[in-house]
C-alpha cells in the first residue's frame, strides 16, 4: 500500500468543510493525533517512527528521527504529539504514516454549526489538592515569594479526578473545544499507556515559518462574564491591573532573553493586548523576530524558552523549586508543549493548557494560576476554577 504524506506547506485554505471534515474524523485512536492552529489543521494516523524515549537531549531524538524518514522515503516528514512540563523527562511525539492537512478551522464556514450534544454523565469529581489545601499552598508561595529576594513569580496549579458511570465519547468532546474557540488551539494527541491528552490552549509557545519566529506569551487572566457590560468592565481592569500586568511582564522579558541569542529585529511591544476565548481574557504579546541561522528549528527555540514564567515563575530554577515542594502531584505532559515540527525546521508549538490526560472512563483536568507576592488564596483558587471551565464545559461537566 502506497502511504500518502502531506506537508502543512500544502495546506488548502480553499474547500468549505475541509477543517471541520478533519476535527469529525478523528476517532480517538491510540495512533492518531489532532491539532488545530490559526493557521492550519492537521490529523495524523498510523505510526511511521516514533521519537525514542532516552537519556540523549530532546532536540537530537526527534532530529534523529525526522532525518531516518527522510532517508526511509517520507517527502518532507514531521512529528507531532506532546512534550511534558520537564521537556527531558517525556516527550510523545511520532512521525505519522499519514498526515492529513487544510486551512484553520476558523476559515471553514461550517466550524459554526452545533458540536454533538453531551451525554448525561453521572460525575465522580475528586479535586487534587482539595481547595482549601491549593489555597494554602497560595499562601505559602506568597510567603516564600515576600521572603525570598530574588523569587518574583511562581505557578502553581490543581487538578479534577473526574471519573464517568459510562466509555467516554471523546471525538465528540473535541468537536466542542474546537467549535466553541476555533481561532485558538485545538488537539487531541496520544499520551502513552493508552491515554489522550486533549484540550484547546489559547497560548502559543512559538512558530517558526523559514526565518520568520512568532511568540504570544498569555499571563495575567479574568474569567469571562455572561453581561456584556460586566465583560467590558473585566476587560478594562485586566488592561490597568497592576498586579497582572507585573505577571505579563516577567514572562514577556524572560521570553525576549531567551529569543534575543537567536534572532535579529526583535519586536516586543511595550503594552500588551487582550485575547478572549470562551471563558477567559487573557494579556498578551506577540513577540516577532528573524532567525539568524535558519537551521535552529522551531523546537530547537521552543526548549530554549521552555518552561516560561507563565507556566513556572521566575527565576525558573527557584520557581520549579517551589513547585516541587508545593504541588501534590507530577504535572506530566500538562504546562508542557504540544504541537508539530518539520524536518525543515518549522512548527508550532502551543503551551498545554485547558486539557485533560483521559482514558476510557476517566478525566484529569488541570489548571492553574501565577501567584506574585500581591496574590490572594481566594483569589487564584477563583482562577482556576473559571480555567477549568473551558474543559469541563466540553466534556458535560455541570456547574
Amino acid at each position: 500500500m502506497t502511504t500518502v504524506h502531506h506537508a502543512p506547506a500544502g495546506t488548502d485554505h480553499t474547500v468549505i468543510g475541509a477543517a471541520s471534515g478533519l476535527l469529525g474524523r478523528y476517532r480517538a485512536a491510540a495512533d492518531e493525533a489532532f491539532f488545530a492552529s490559526p493557521t492550519r489543521t492537521l490529523l495524523a494516523e498510523g505510526v511511521h517512527a516514533r521519537v525514542p524515549q532516552d537519556g540523549r537531549p530532546l532536540v537530537d531524538r526527534v532530529a534523529e528521527t525526522l532525518a531516518r524518514a527522510r532517508r526511509d522515503g517520507v517527502e518532507r516528514p514531521l512529528v507531532v504529539g506532546a512534550v511534558a512540563f520537564d521537556h527531558d523527562s517525556r516527550a510523545e511525539l511520532a512521525v505519522p504514516a499519514t498526515l492529513r492537512t487544510c486551512g484553520a478551522l476558523r476559515d471553514d464556514p461550517l466550524i459554526a454549526l452545533p458540536a454533538p450534544a453531551a451525554d448525561r454523565i453521572d460525575w465522580d469529581v475528586r479535586p487534587v489538592p482539595a481547595p482549601e489545601a491549593y489555597g494554602a499552598g497560595v499562601a505559602e508561595a506568597v510567603e516564600l515569594l515576600r521572603a525570598d529576594g530574588e523569587l518574583s513569580k511562581v505557578v502553581l496549579s490543581r487538578t479534577l479526578e473526574l471519573h464517568a458511570d459510562r466509555p467516554l465519547d471523546l471525538p465528540a468532546i473535541l468537536q466542542r473545544l474546537g467549535r466553541r474557540d476555533p481561532g485558538g488551539y485545538t488537539f487531541a494527541v496520544p499520551a502513552g499507556g493508552g491515554r489522550t491528552l486533549i484540550g484547546a490552549s489559547p497560548e502559543l509557545l512559538l512558530s517558526r515559518s523559514g526565518t520568520a519566529v512568532v511568540a504570544n506569551p498569555l499571563a495575567g487572566s479574568v474569567p469571562r462574564s455572561a453581561d456584556l457590560g460586566e465583560d467590558v468592565r473585566r476587560a478594562a481592569a485586566l488592561l490597568e491591573s497592576p498586579k497582572d500586568l507585573q505577571e505579563h511582564a516577567f514572562v514577556v522579558d524572560a521570553i525576549h532573553a531567551a529569543l534575543a541569542p537567536y534572532c535579529r529585529d526583535l519586536v516586543v511591544p511595550e503594552r500588551p493586548t487582550l485575547v478572549r476565548t470562551a471563558a477567559m481574557w487573557h494579556l498578551a504579546t506577540t513577540i516577532t523576530g528573524e532567525l539568524i541561522d535558519p537551521a535552529v528549528s522551531a523546537l530547537e527555540l521552543a526548549v530554549a524558552m521552555h518552561p516560561t514564567p507563565a507556566v513556572c515563575g521566575s527565576p525558573t530554577p527557584l520557581a520549579r523549586e517551589a513547585i516541587r515542594g508545593i504541588e501534590p502531584f507530577d504535572r506530566g505532559l500538562y504546562t508542557g508543549m504540544v504541537g508539530w515540527g518539520d524536518a525543515d525546521g518549522d512548527g508550532e508549538w502551543v503551551v498545554t493548557l485547558r486539557c485533560a490526560e483521559a482514558d476510557e472512563r476517566t478525566l484529569r483536568v488541570f489548571a492553574g494560576a501565577g501567584v506574585v507576592a500581591e496574590s490572594r488564596p481566594e483569589s487564584e483558587l477563583a482562577e482556576t476554577s473559571a480555567k477549568f471551565r473551558t474543559f469541563l464545559d466540553a466534556a458535560g461537566v455541570p456547574q
